[in-house]
């Protein structure tokens, strides 16, 4: 049975707790951009923490000691280390990373107080993409704060133009450059961690990314490639909070479970665009007419 409930209300968490046996969980549920995280600080603390705290009391109230966390490459700010592994420093620049940061540091203190709980955190890079056969994809609510569902929505016309948020970053082009990975490897990902928990208790901490970083514009030019027409754009002021490059290093992950990634940035946009022009208002709409 279908249950769905507000992690910040604990009631509605116990219900379904005590509606069903559950061992394991996986913590996906938070806001995730950064722009809209600088304007609405206090609504990513509450959504973000808040609902990890109460998470994190209905399970030891309910006897489940097994939860694959959402984290984020955001975490480790602006460095000019590439790539990023586990054990470089956390220098969050934005309350979106702040609040991811601050759920590692609750959970390990959850491990601390109850040693029995074992707890995988993935720091995703950059998740984009969609599934293959176009029937699953991101549709977000209003104007995208992610660049590629935003250049989706330039190339079917419900937008006009790209925002490219700084061309003066110390990267190739002067646009951001970030690890994308496809959504589909993103899953894939939480499903081996699942079978990983129980290696061992506690916390551990694992970056999902290919190691291989593209701008803005090199994300730009591989969409337009599946797209098959240009795209505008326009360059504009640097965006509140973002950081010049993030890059991972996976070795970690491949290391202690042989796992890696498996689509590259081609795949990422066909699959995106694929979606996109399959249901071009979103979720509201069927294929198109045409």
């Amino acid at each position: 049975m279908k249950r769905q409930a507000d992690l910040r209300d604990r009631a509605a968490l116990d219900a379904v707790f005590a509606a069903h046996e559950i061992d394991s969980v996986i913590h996906f549920a938070a806001k995730k951009a950064v722009g809209e995280s600088t304007r609405i600080p206090l609504e990513y603390y509450d959504i973000n923490v808040t609902g990890t705290v109460n998470l994190l009391l209905a399970m030891t109230r309910h006897g489940a000691r097994r939860v694959v966390f959402s984290s984020s490459c955001s975490i480790y700010g602006e460095t000019p280390k590439v790539p990023l592994d586990e054990d470089d420093p956390a220098a969050p620049a934005n309350p979106y990373a702040r609040t991811k940061y601050l759920c590692e540091q609750l959970l390990a203190d959850a491990c601390a107080r109850y040693p029995e709980l074992s707890v995988i955190a993935l720091r995703y890079f950059n998740p984009i993409g969609a599934h293959p056969s176009g029937e699953i994809g991101e549709d977000p609510t209003g104007v995208p704060n992610n660049v590629l569902p935003y250049m989706a929505q330039v190339a079917v016309g419900r937008l006009t133009e790209l925002p490219v948020f700084g061309d003066d970053y110390p990267t190739p082009d002067g646009t951001g450059v970030r690890d994308y990975i496809h959504v589909s490897d993103v899953a894939d990902g939480h499903r081996v961690a699942l079978d990983h928990l129980d290696d061992e208790q506690g916390l551990r901490v694992f970056n999902l990314g290919t190691g291989t970083g593209a701008s803005v514009l090199e994300l730009l030019a591989e969409f337009t490639k599946a797209v098959g027409t240009p795209i505008p754009y326009r360059i504009q002021a640097r965006r509140a909070g973002d950081v010049p490059t993030l890059i991972a290093d996976p070795g970690r992950v491949e290391r202690a479970w042989g796992w890696r990634t498996t689509r590259d940035l081609t795949a990422m946009c066909a699959d995106a665009w694929r979606f996109q022009r399959l249901h071009p208002n979103g979720y509201s709409s069927g294929p198109p007419t045409v």
